[in-house]
């Protein structure tokens, strides 16, 4: 046993088992899991973003794939080339932009999450 009472020491095992809640501390988790007004707000600004990267692939992919009828219609002879551009030429620009589309719904649910935890 120590002698002097300044001398002992705590020792903390783990985190502290019952906080207190602060009045008036605001929670976005809270706001969505009780679907209020702003809860709403919340998720359908996720939702719009997520609505905007899908209409950005597919804008892109409508003017990658959109002229190729056209294409092949200028070329009626070239049966080797459609199925080599369909087959080959197409597939590397839509591994790419599948690729592009799922990193970029998964930032937006990361800053939603961030937004939302606020911690």
């Amino acid at each position: 046993m120590p002698q002097n009472p300044t001398e002992r020491r705590v020792v903390v095992t783990g985190p502290p088992r019952r906080t207190r809640r602060v009045s008036g501390y605001y929670r976005p988790r809270t706001e969505i899991d009780e679907q209020t007004t702003l809860g709403h707000t919340y998720v359908r600004s996720l939702m719009r973003t997520q609505l905007r990267t899908a209409l950005a692939v597919f804008a892109v992919l409508g003017l990658l794939v959109g002229p190729l009828p056209l294409l092949f219609a200028a070329m009626p002879d070239a049966g080797h080339l459609e199925w080599a551009v369909l087959g080959f030429g197409l597939y590397a620009p839509l591994v790419l932009l599948a690729r592009w589309f799922v990193r970029r719904a998964e930032r937006n649910e990361r800053d939603f999450v961030r937004l939302v935890e606020d911690r």
